[in-house]
């Protein structure tokens, strides 16, 4: 696991050994997602009221539950500030991603958004499984391919590998295979053990608690406490995120590599974060 090549977060490499285990081959879908709202009456943590003491000091009178979205800005900006693409959206959920107005028409085999750790855990125990380790996350994302910079091995990503930025981010992209924003589940290539969207299209939940043995500020393409943005307390647990989006850029986050990673807090939930269920063999 790991690589001393990119970010600190990801050193040292070391070698750890996991038992056998099944991970889905594709990220959950709005429509399987949907299935479980139906059947279990989930409401997520976007649609829950916002409650005062998860917020010391901020002023939440008339503010709406809802949860980050992305948008591009009109051209180039100082890609050191996050809060210029991202914007807190009273409305927004897993139902409409991007706030009221948004829906989930024809996006049944997109990745669900708008998820947080809570919402993806619950799902999985429904679905009988649980979320991947970390370790188990990067082993499957492998493929096989021990040590390789990228699920598919050293070619970078033109764009027909996986659902990652192309252009000029965040205010320019062509799109992946014409994909801006999510892409249907299997719209690109499976690595070497038939799993699709191990890369890119969009960040996934691990089990796995953040710590700071690969110490390291979150990458800023995915906010790492999306509740911060209407002033939320930092003290909150962090979860490791694996996999990168489709806001990855090379130019600013080239995280969508088996060995990257990104802490999140477990109330986020975003328009480019998602889950897939694991099990034990």
């Amino acid at each position: 696991m790991g690589s001393e090549r990119f970010y600190p977060e990801e050193r040292p490499v070391v070698e750890v050994r996991v038992a056998p285990f099944l991970i889905a081959p594709h990220p959950v879908t709005n429509r399987e997602f949907a299935a479980f709202a139906a059947a279990t009456g989930y409401v997520t943590t976007a649609e829950r009221p916002l409650d005062p003491a998860d917020f010391p000091g901020a002023d939440l009178e008339g503010l709406e539950p809802g949860s980050l979205v992305f948008t591009p800005t009109p051209g180039p900006v100082d890609l050191r500030d996050w809060r210029q693409w991202w914007r807190w959206q009273p409305g927004a959920s897993w139902r409409r991603p991007k706030g009221p107005g948004s829906g989930l028409d024809g996006l049944d085999d997109h990745p669900v958004v708008q998820v947080s750790f809570a919402d993806a855990a619950a799902y999985a125990a429904w679905a009988g499984g649980r979320l991947p380790t970390e370790a188990e996350w990067e082993a499957a994302a492998r493929g096989g391919l021990d040590g390789a910079t990228y699920a598919w091995g050293e070619e970078p990503n033109d764009g027909t590998r996986a659902n990652t930025w192309q252009g000029a981010f965040p205010y320019r992209n062509t799109g992946a295979r014409g994909w801006k924003g999510t892409s249907p589940v299997g719209a690109f290539p499976p690595n070497g053990y038939g799993l699709f969207d191990m890369t890119g299209n969009t960040w996934e939940w691990t089990s796995s608690r953040w710590t700071d043995r690969r110490a390291a500020p979150s990458c800023q393409c995915s906010p790492g406490a999306s509740r911060d943005a209407v002033g939320a307390g930092e003290a909150r647990p962090r979860r490791v995120l694996k996999g990168g989006s489709h806001l990855c850029a090379p130019e600013y986050c080239l995280r969508y590599r088996p060995a990257a990673r990104s802490p999140e807090t477990e109330d986020s939930a975003t328009t480019h974060l998602g889950f897939r269920i694991a099990a034990d063999a």
